[in-house]
């Protein structure tokens, strides 16, 4: 028998593992746009903006409702609303585990919050993407809500503003997804009858059904910097046409230049902007 088959005399023993968490963990974040790493605490009172290179990273969708709404103003609504599965639907895994997965994790019900509130005393109806939730994919709840913020504002004769932040529409509703871009469109049209304006605010990213419906069809539609914003990705747009996409394409820069949106804002502003508007425009 050769020496090289021989079993060791003394056998491997595994490196101790501490599962024990440390200390500092969840302490620091990472810029997902110059990899600098910042403290937590600090990142959380520059509104989630890197304070090194003024990225705008994934803002929590309650702090973003608590900065934009006056205080003790934001009433939720609809939240009995869950999503089901219509579809029976599994790829490497249940849609519906994926939901109980993300409604423990996030702390929602759907990748949707909305309700009614005052932004400077300017009445609204509102809504926020839940971008952690599946992405902020838009099924047939998230259709729902969004509807409901426009007939809202319709039954309430006052402006609406909705953050969108999406994916686009959630495969594993299948039609049933694709059926919200028309029935929020819809919607929209009817809130239009009460001739008060629809302020809609693109945040990193919005891109697919959620793009293609209400999001873009806003009276004034706002975005954050260097956000990305379109329907199909950038790299789908390359493989599909077969060329080299320009420099900065589908960011809100690009946009802003070619006309697609109407402003870029700082978080730090927003409020106030949204404001000006509604005392413009309502």
């Amino acid at each position: 028998m050769p020496w090289f088959s021989k079993k060791p005399r003394i056998a491997p023993t595994e490196p101790e593992r501490d599962d024990k968490p440390s200390r500092m963990e969840g302490l620091w974040s990472k810029c997902d746009e110059c990899a600098e790493i910042i403290y937590r605490q600090e990142l959380e009172k520059a509104l989630n903006v890197c304070p090194a290179c003024g990225f705008h990273l994934q803002w929590p969708v309650r702090p973003r409702l608590e900065a934009l709404v006056d205080p003790g103003s934001f009433q939720e609504a609809d939240q009995e609303l869950a999503p089901l599965d219509p579809l029976g639907f599994v790829d490497s895994k249940k849609y519906r585990d994926r939901l109980k997965t993300a409604a423990r994790s996030i702390g929602e019900r759907d990748a949707f919050v909305s309700g009614m509130g005052r932004i400077e005393r300017h009445r609204v109806s509102l809504g926020c993407f839940v971008f952690d939730f599946m992405g902020g994919s838009m099924g047939s709840v998230v259709g729902e809500k969004v509807a409901r913020v426009f007939e809202r504002g319709a039954d309430e004769s006052c402006s609406v503003v909705i953050f969108s932040a999406s994916g686009g529409a959630r495969m594993q509703e299948g039609i049933f997804s694709l059926m919200q871009m028309a029935k929020t469109s819809a919607a929209l049209s009817r809130f239009r009858q009460v001739r008060k304006p629809y302020i809609s605010v693109m945040l990193n990213p919005t891109t697919g059904g959620v793009a293609a419906s209400f999001a873009w069809l806003g009276d004034v539609v706002l975005a954050e910097p260097r956000a990305l914003i379109g329907f199909a990705g950038p790299r789908v747009i390359e493989q599909t046409i077969r060329q080299k996409l320009p420099e900065g394409f589908q960011r809100s820069e690009f946009l802003l230049e070619h006309g697609m949106i109407d402003a870029i804002v700082q978080r730090k502003d927003m409020r106030p902007k949204v404001a000006q508007l509604l005392g413009l425009l309502g």
